[in-house]
């Protein structure tokens, strides 16, 4: 009992020396980091961050019913893989391709790109609601990689009305919708990283895309990119990948483009392309050390060329192109960018450097002449080509590059008179000839004798 009872005693006498010792070490300031005065002056603020200012709500419920998945069904043929079906099958193999479109008419204009919608000999449109639609194709440019379908609602549909895609900013918040993996209805946000993008500056399409960081995946092709207020800005096409999925960049024809496109192809049937009349190239650091000039930014005037609207408007090689109206030219993206949505007939206020000084005249813009195509540069013909053939049918080779036709007796000044069993008048035309459907090719030489080129594909049963 005695040991219990000192056992007690100890325990409270333990207890009372240590409530003590936390007493004295309690009154006593603790110091820390923060105890110190900062000699960095600093000023505290309320800071709310801009994606919490935003409301992508509004924006995405305005759209997402607007946004349409695209079923592309293409008849195909292997020659090695599916021979069995050319002997023995009741049909064709098919290829399946998706991808996404806009409803931009509450009638059923849908715009998608060129390549969802490449060798389809079938289009379903489905809405978001699950409704399914036949689409034909009213036009298409491969160029600007735009495509205009149609279908026919029963009621009005959706839309998303067209933004000016001029006015976006970098670093303005936008929203990508569309159907990736074949996910209806899939909405991500990102901000616009950079604008005038040409990804490919070799392959001669006057590129001039809208860069964000919005996730893009396979399927969002031909879908929506939109600002805050739920205007169309631009129209998702490409991502910058090297695996197929998305890594961080983005890729969208702009509005204003895809607008032009669209009412171009049910105005005239084609795209209308308003000529400047110049060749060069953009300024750099290196080329300007090369051309012995102060400027790095604009375009390089090298060329003008005869009876074009720069040459009338008293521009000549060597200017430099500043500006065009509103835009700052700092690369060729920029020019040909907004070149792209003019038409031939429509006038732009060029400023250009000339001896250092700043000069402003008006340009009124032509119709395209040139074009490439199987390795020609074709022309229309003049007055006094026509006098040659005889009537104003056909285009002329103004610059042969393709090897094969050269061997074949083909050459500079030849004149192209039919492609297939299609007589060809405009150069224009020749942009909407699929490459793989040639047969044979008619020209002319300048002597008036006609040599037709059949091109050889390899023989197929089915």
């Amino acid at each position: 009992m005695k040991s219990y009872f000192k056992i007690l005693i100890i325990t409270c006498l333990s207890s009372l020396f240590t409530i003590i010792i936390y007493d004295k070490l309690s009154s006593e300031p603790l110091h820390s980091i923060n105890n110190y005065q900062s000699t960095i002056p600093t000023n505290y603020v309320n800071y709310k961050s801009a994606i919490e200012e935003t409301d992508f709500t509004l924006a995405a419920n305005k759209t997402i019913n607007a946004v349409v998945h695209i079923k592309n069904t293409s008849n195909y043929i292997e020659n090695s893989k599916n021979w069995l079906y050319n002997l023995y099958g009741d049909s064709t193999p098919k290829k399946i391709g998706n991808g996404s479109g806009v409803i931009i008419s509450p009638d059923g204009f849908i715009i998608t790109n060129e390549h969802v919608i490449e060798g389809a000999s079938e289009i379903e449109v489905t809405t978001n609601n699950n409704k399914a639609y036949k689409a034909i194709i009213i036009g298409s440019d491969p160029y600007t990689d735009i495509a205009v379908l149609k279908i026919e609602p029963k009621i009005a549909l959706s839309y998303i009305p067209f933004g000016d895609s001029e006015l976006i900013k970098i670093g303005e918040w936008v929203l990508a919708v569309g159907n990736p993996f074949n996910l209806n209805s899939t909405v991500t946000a990102g901000i616009v990283s950079a604008k005038s993008r040409d990804l490919n500056k070799l392959d001669r399409k006057n590129q001039s895309f809208i860069q964000t960081d919005a996730a893009v995946n396979q399927g969002n092709s031909g879908g929506a990119l939109i600002n805050t207020k739920g205007e169309l800005i631009g129209i998702n096409t490409a991502i910058s990948s090297i695996t197929g999925g998305f890594v961080g960049y983005s890729f969208a024809v702009p509005s204003n483009l895809a607008r032009k496109v669209f009412e171009d192809i049910l105005e005239y049937g084609n795209v209308q392309k308003g000529l400047l009349g110049v060749t060069g190239n953009a300024l750099d650091q290196n080329l300007a050390e090369r051309l012995k000039i102060n400027e790095t930014e604009g375009f390089y005037v090298n060329e003008v060329e005869p009876k074009l609207g720069a040459e009338k408007a008293g521009i000549i090689k060597n200017d430099i192109i500043i500006k065009i109206d509103k835009i700052k030219i700092n690369k060729f993206s920029d020019m040909s960018g907004y070149l792209s949505t003019k038409r031939p007939g429509d006038k732009v206020k060029v400023n250009y450097i000339r001896d250092g000084k700043i000069f402003t005249t008006d340009v009124v813009l032509k119709k395209i002449t040139r074009t490439i195509f199987l390795g020609m540069e074709l022309k229309n013909i003049s007055e006094d080509d026509e006098k040659i053939i005889g009537n104003n049918l056909g285009v002329k080779v103004t610059n042969l590059q393709n090897s094969r036709l050269y061997r074949l007796g083909i050459d500079n000044d030849y004149f192209l008179l039919k492609i297939n069993d299609t007589e060809i008048n405009d150069i224009s035309e020749i942009d909407r000839i699929n490459v793989e459907s040639i047969r044979s090719i008619l020209f002319m030489s300048p002597y008036g004798e006609k040599e037709r080129i059949v091109f050889e594909w390899e023989l197929i049963f089915i």
